[in-house]
């Protein structure tokens, strides 16, 4: 099949901004969402890089397929609309699912959560820390959709800390945003690379890498008990943070 790659004028006028998918012609398999306006939608046919995307639909190619291209919601004013609309669907199909190589737009904000995870972002009800505990923020890794495996490997490692001070901590608390996201008991801390991880990427712990590694911990451990977990889980801790410290480790109750 000989595909259009291009909208008339007058097409592109109505579309405005749109969001789209591509999928496998037989199977209809949705391998990547985007978003865009004007001809976006057939950019990535023509597209030479080494992404996943590209692998992809060159291997349809290969035979003599062409990728199903959909339009699942047009007439959008503006990007950030198109960007919300995005995320909400690389949410519900799964970023492990598809080709895109990142969470949608502001995912790990306003994306798919569970009631008790919307609750706490927006009630922020603060605790206080009474047992000796570790702070870890995972900013960067979070994301409100984040497998139960996925969160407990971003929370325990690999951290360049005291691992002296670090041993003191009965708990260490998984932290995004301020609000406790999950809650761990430590039972032994060790030299970063030393145990499995599913982490992926630049920070695979299974590269070994001795200069990415080298300083750097993790930890090994179970969900706290029940009581520890109700007690902190959805809970602020923010106030325990100073303003503009960057320093995703805190300390607290070790006297």
């Amino acid at each position: 099949m000989n595909m259009k790659k291009k909208f008339p004028s007058p097409v592109i006028q109505d579309l405005k901004y749109y969001v789209y998918i591509y999928s496998h012609p037989t199977t209809n398999e949705v391998f990547y969402v985007g978003q865009g306006k004007g001809n976006r939608v057939f950019s990535h046919l023509n597209d030479e890089s080494e992404s996943q995307k590209v692998k992809y639909i060159k291997e349809l190619k290969s035979q003599n397929l062409e990728p199903k291209i959909e339009i699942l919601i047009h007439g959008l004013e503006d990007k950030d609309s198109a960007l919300r609309v995005e995320a909400s669907i690389i949410d519900i199909l799964g970023i492990k699912n598809l080709t895109n190589k990142q969470i949608g737009y502001k995912s790990a904000l306003y994306g798919r959560m569970a009631l008790e995870q919307v609750n706490s972002a927006y009630d922020r009800q603060k605790v206080n820390i009474e047992e000796p505990a570790v702070l870890i923020r995972i900013n960067r890794a979070f994301r409100h959709s984040i497998s139960e495996m996925e969160l407990y490997d971003y929370t325990r490692g690999q951290w360049r800390l005291n691992p002296n001070n670090a041993s003191k901590a009965k708990y260490a608390f998984a932290v995004y945003q301020g609000i406790v996201q999950e809650v761990y008991e430590v039972i032994q801390w060790y030299e970063a690379g030393k145990t499995y991880s599913v982490r992926q990427g630049i920070e695979n712990i299974e590269r070994k890498d001795e200069d990415v590694l080298k300083g750097r911990y993790e930890f090994v451990g179970n969900y706290a008990p029940d009581k520890i977990r109700d007690k902190y889980k959805f809970k602020s801790v923010e106030h325990y943070f100073k303003k503009h410290n960057s320093n995703p480790i805190k300390y607290e109750n070790f006297n």
